[in-house]
């Protein structure tokens, strides 16, 4: 796949966004291992109960590395959610701190409001995630 296509693609709906997320690496290794583990917090018309908005911090944000995410709060109220895969590598993230989303491997940094680089050797953004929230509760999905 081209990486004109991985850009289009990431760009386009959160499906197609999590098809570029495993799609190749920038050729030097490295990646999580994790495993997406099923939770009893999924209900059937809000997804999977990531956390509280208290739990987020403003300005900064949590990686729940069991579900691949990350949501940040860059202001009060606004929330968003990015892939917790780091784009360079498939890394996983492991920190939000300063205003950036923080890749451990290579020293990768993601912007909390957009997830775009802002430090590489990543060269493209975070692919983003769909949340919802409602009534004190971010859900994936």
């Amino acid at each position: 796949m081209s990486t004109r296509r991985r850009t289009v693609l990431a760009a386009g709906a959160a499906g197609a966004a999590a098809l570029v997320t495993g799609c190749g690496s920038d050729g030097d290794g490295g990646g999580g291992g994790e495993t997406a583990a099923t939770s009893p917090d999924a209900s059937p018309g809000g997804g999977e109960r990531l956390a509280a908005t208290g739990d987020i911090p403003v300005g900064g944000g949590t990686v729940f590395k069991e579900r691949k995410v990350v949501v940040t709060q860059p202001e009060e109220g606004e929330f968003k959610a990015f892939s917790a895969v780091c784009t360079h590598a498939q890394c996983l993230v492991s920190t939000v701190s300063d205003g950036t989303i923080n890749c451990p491997c290579h020293g990768s940094k993601f912007s909390i409001r957009d997830a775009a680089v802002e430090t590489g050797p990543a060269t493209r953004p975070l692919p983003a995630e769909r949340i919802t929230v409602t009534d004190g509760a971010i859900r994936l999905g």
